[in-house]
């Protein structure tokens, strides 16, 4: 007989499981972490007062440079790009870490793969910043809890962006402020 493991649900309730058995690897991979709410979001970005992007890439087709521009543009954020292969992004100085840079960012965003995001999180202890956001499609959830349990805030699988846009009126549909505004349906 296998010996048995307590699995939390996603609704909370936990259950004790032999630890080879179908279901208990199954739950294992699935997500139980689950982050800060819309609100919580909401006041983390109506809070901060910069932001560093560690991953930060000065080609024009790497995600990281749209959310710069989006946040050089439409917000009141310092933004700071971080990557040590960059001198400038965006017409800025890019710095190679982040305890180079000129201040500690309210909001660390991170652009880097799943495996990197434990040292990542190292970094951000050492700089002494509090919020973690992990961009759209990045997950790993060994890291979000050893962050929270430094103290660190943390937002994963989730586009700065977006939510950004989402929370100060400029989202649509596709994810962009159109312009117009309108009550008929759009023909795409």
């Amino acid at each position: 007989m296998s010996e048995l493991v307590t699995t939390q649900l996603q609704n909370g309730l936990t259950c004790s499981l032999p630890s080879d058995s179908p279901l208990a690897k199954l739950l294992k991979s699935q997500r139980t972490w689950v982050g800060p709410d819309a609100r919580a979001r909401r006041d983390i970005l109506r809070t901060a007062k910069s932001v560093a992007i560690v991953g930060a890439s000065p080609n024009p087709a790497r995600s990281s440079y749209f959310v710069g521009t989006y946040l050089l543009q439409s917000s009141n954020y310092r933004v700071y790009f971080v990557n040590p292969n960059a001198d400038t992004i965006l017409g800025q100085k890019a710095y190679p870490d982040l305890a180079s840079l000129p201040e500690v960012p309210d909001i660390v965003d991170v652009f880097r793969k799943a495996s990197d995001i434990p040292s990542v999180i190292d970094d951000v202890l050492a700089a002494g910043a509090k919020t973690v956001w992990v961009q759209l499609g990045i997950w790993n959830e060994e890291a979000a809890r050893y962050g929270e349990e430094q103290g660190l805030t943390i937002v994963m699988d989730r586009c700065i962006k977006v939510e950004h846009a989402r929370f100060h009126g400029g989202l649509n549909l596709f994810g962009f402020d159109t312009g117009q505004i309108s009550s008929k349906k759009q023909l795409v």
